[in-house]
């Protein structure tokens, strides 16, 4: 039996989750403006749109683990830098 693997992209709604209660918060504002890098240039460095940025940033919507790496990426700084799991 094959399974076929369902890819994802960085677009809203595949593969991530939008929600209001997000197990971890993320440091994306302040690393990006220590950076000088507007959201847009962020959005436009890893292929997402400045809302799904704005969304991502407010914590009302969960990345997709190659989205949040390709952040943390184009930030200098290490994933768990970015985004920090509270249990």
């Amino acid at each position: 039996m094959r399974l076929k693997l369902r890819t994802t992209g960085f677009g809203c709604n595949r593969g991530s989750t939008l929600s209001k209660n997000l197990p971890f918060t993320n440091s994306i504002v302040e690393l990006r403006k220590a950076k000088k890098i507007t959201q847009q240039e962020l959005a436009d460095a890893i292929g997402m749109t400045r809302q799904t940025i704005v969304a991502i940033e407010k914590g009302k919507y969960s990345p997709s683990l190659e989205a949040a790496f390709k952040i943390a990426m184009t930030l200098e700084a290490e994933i768990t830098e970015v985004f920090v799991w509270n249990e």
